[in-house]
């Protein structure tokens, strides 16, 4: 599952975006811890990732077997 963006508004949590969950389902919430990444910086990090899912969806990616088999030749 997705972490859920939420806000506080009048003392509520307010999720931010549609959640397929089940009706009653229970969450614990913890509050997400400051970062040094700014608004824009951020922006360009959530648009690398997404089209680093993209490229792997069409098959660009490079299966995780073959990068460990890599890595562990060079130890």
């Amino acid at each position: 599952m997705q972490p859920l963006k939420a806000h506080v508004k009048n003392g509520h949590l307010v999720v931010d975006e549609p959640a397929e969950l089940a009706e009653g389902q229970v969450f614990y919430l913890v509050p997400a811890e400051e970062d040094e990444i700014d608004d824009e910086k951020r922006a360009a990090l959530d648009s690398r990732i997404e089209q680093a899912f993209a490229d792997f969806e069409a098959g660009k990616g490079i299966p995780g077997h073959v990068v460990m088999a890599k890595l562990r030749s060079r130890a």
